[in-house]
């Protein structure tokens, strides 16, 4: 608001930089721009002040998508004015010379000309939406159809920017898609769950069904060991037979061979004992005889013993 000092017939106004005052006298324009300061009869001027930076409009309304479901937009839209000389010939900035107050309510009518705007642009495109589509996209496409459509020239407005904060559905359905989302988040966590659940139990199976495989592979190794082990058994005793065997015919062929021998020589002998006489084999005998007796220390001989050697003798 621009400072107005009074004075008698007489009034000094002092603007802003961000305020654009426009002084008109008998039709004609005197004063304009932003950032003034003057002199001006209270009687004779026509003051406008038009604030040119950056204004916020913040909306909350209620729309309905394509499948009648009642939705609440919230959104922001922030302007600014770029032609203040539109402005002031569209919409009534004037101030009064004395206290440098509006006369009427211009940012009123920029609010009720912008969201009137905005509801249609909105509205729009979300009775082509459903509920499902609106809650999980509205945000992006209401947003890209009031940016592209929303114009406010002809009142000397740009359009800075358009932030769509939300859309929610009222509070029943609301509660109702938290039930069903809810649940099915509880049904995925459950289904995460189980299959955690069926997989632990398929590596348990695996793995005792490895451990399974595992004793049976050793039991086959096992019986092929004691396989290996009874032929192993058998061959060495019927090397130890084999080798027995070839030791007694050896065994009995050098018997057979020694016995052959002494036969032999025992022939031999009798065959020398053939050709001599009696009488030396009898004392051959007697030496042999005398030579495997024990000894003796003393021998008693009688005539009984004595007489039938003697006889032998003498014949």
């Amino acid at each position: 608001m621009a400072d107005i000092s009074r004075y008698p017939g007489l009034r000094h106004l002092r603007g802003a930089p961000t305020i654009h005052i426009r002084h008109v006298r008998k039709g004609e324009v005197v004063h304009e721009g932003t950032g003034l300061s003057f002199w001006f009869r209270p009687r004779t001027a026509v003051l406008s002040e038009v604030p040119v930076d950056d204004r916020e409009l913040p909306m909350l309304f209620h729309a309905r998508t394509n499948d009648y479901q009642d939705v609440t937009v919230q959104l922001t839209v922030t302007y600014r004015c770029t032609s203040p000389e539109t402005a002031t010939t569209r919409i009534d900035f004037s101030i009064d010379p004395d206290t440098g107050v509006w006369r009427q309510d211009p940012l009123s009518q920029i609010a009720n000309t912008l969201t009137e705007s905005t509801q249609q642009h909105a509205l729009k495109i979300l009775g082509t939406l459903t509920l499902d589509t609106a809650i999980r996209t509205g945000v992006a496409r209401v947003k890209q159809e009031i940016s592209e459509n929303l114009t406010a020239d002809h009142i000397g407005l740009e359009i800075i920017d358009i932030r769509v904060v939300a859309i929610r559905p009222d509070a029943d359905m609301e509660k109702a898609l938290q039930t069903t989302v809810r649940e099915k988040v509880q049904q995925d966590a459950d289904k995460a769950t189980y299959e955690r659940r069926a997989m632990a139990v398929e590596r348990e199976r695996s793995i005792s069904e490895n451990e399974l495989q595992n004793q049976i592979e050793l039991a086959k190794r096992e019986e092929l060991l004691v396989v290996q082990r009874g032929a192993n058994a058998l061959k060495k005793a019927e090397d130890h037979a084999r080798a027995s065997r070839v030791a007694d015919d050896a065994k009995a062929d050098g018997i057979r061979k020694l016995a052959e021998a002494e036969a032999a020589g025992e022939k031999a002998r009798l065959d020398a004992y053939k050709e001599i006489p009696q009488e030396t084999l009898y004392a051959l005998a007697a030496k042999e005889l005398a030579g495997n007796l024990p000894e003796i220390g003393s021998i008693t001989l009688t005539p009984d013993m004595l007489q039938p050697i003697l006889q032998r003798l003498a014949r």
